[in-house]
């Protein structure tokens, strides 16, 4: 009975040579969440990287080797921002606004230092970094952004890039105004040396922020013309540094003390501090204001020599905001 049994058990599971039998196909599954926080939504560049990885299973090794070292790439990965950030939109605003003007500030910048202004098309493809485009894209896509600046005539049957007309007034119009402004930027420049440590600044780090400042492209040759207020000196390394010849007392009174000679209350507003208060205890207007006298920290003046200041302190914490609001106000923007 018991030999009968086991033969139908045997028979019942010895396969059968026209069933084939199920061989299991590894399913790909989908790699982690490259998101962290799900609250987040996927952006479609992460969403591309997550299919591409699912495929790799089913490539060649040479091809996959080849799609690896693509997905490790840092231009590829995927950038996740710290939740805890909060969103600058007016700095956005102006990082776009920097992007979107970048080849024609460049653009502009470097062929009105040629002696003539155009340039062939073929070499101003290989001048990414000086004109402002990405590496690999025409130079005549960007150029057609701004028809009104910018044209591409033919010169012996070969494109080149060059200035409008228009383009040629509003230079001229700039330079006129350059003139015009040129002792007030060179006010603001002396009062940006005051503020220097050892009063002092590299020429290039200034033609570097030329535009920030309203500076013409020949500003180190301007400099020249008042050796009463500043000297050209080269440093051990060869670098030219721009330095500061004689100080001015009058120049050594910040933004923030002018308006606070001006307009003493609304200057203590920019560095009150609330004192958490019950709404049964009024203050009357007299009240009010010696409560702001107390809890307004002394102005530290920018040109005051600050080496003598205890890092981490509150007078230091003071000196820094002062001297970088000093600074802002010195540019063109504020």
């Amino acid at each position: 009975m018991a030999r009968r049994l086991f033969s139908q058990t045997k028979t019942l599971f010895k396969p059968s040579s026209t069933t084939p039998i199920p061989i299991p196909i590894p399913i790909p599954t989908s790699p982690p969440n490259p998101n962290p926080n799900p609250s987040l939504p996927i952006s479609p560049s992460s969403a591309a990287l997550s299919a591409a990885e699912s495929i790799l299973p089913f490539l060649s090794c040479k091809r996959r080797k080849k799609l690896r070292k693509k997905l490790s790439s840092p231009r590829v990965a995927p950038i996740q921002r710290d939740p805890s950030y909060r969103d600058l939109h007016f700095l956005d605003a102006i990082l776009d606004r920097d992007a979107a003007f970048r080849f024609l500030y460049r653009a502009k910048s470097y062929l009105s230092s040629l002696p003539s202004p155009i340039l062939p098309l073929s070499a101003a493809g290989t001048l990414y970094r000086e004109l402002g485009f990405p590496r690999g894209r025409k130079v005549s896509k960007y150029a057609d952004r701004h028809p009104l600046l910018f044209h591409l005539p033919r010169i012996d049957s070969v494109p080149h890039l060059a200035f409008t007309p228009l383009m040629e007034s509003l230079l001229a119009e700039e330079d006129a105004l350059f003139d015009s402004l040129e002792a007030k930027r060179m006010t603001a420049i002396r009062k940006l040396l005051m503020i220097f440590v050892k009063h002092r600044v590299p020429l290039a780090k200034l033609h570097h922020c030329r535009a920030l400042f309203g500076l013409p492209a020949d500003f180190r040759d301007r400099v020249c013309k008042y050796p009463e207020f500043f000297r050209v000196v080269v440093d051990p390394d060869g670098r030219h540094v721009l330095q500061l010849e004689t100080w001015d007392d009058n120049l050594a009174a910040s933004a923030l003390e002018r308006e606070f000679m001006s307009n003493e209350v609304q200057a203590r507003k920019l560095f009150r501090f609330q004192l958490p208060h019950r709404k049964a205890l009024p203050f009357d207007k007299d009240e009010r204001k010696h409560l702001d006298k107390v809890t307004t920290f002394p102005l530290i003046s920018p040109y005051s020599d600050g080496s003598g200041l205890k890092p981490w302190t509150i007078e230091a914490e003071k000196y820094r905001v002062g001297l970088i609001h000093e600074f802002l106000s010195l540019t063109l923007e504020k």
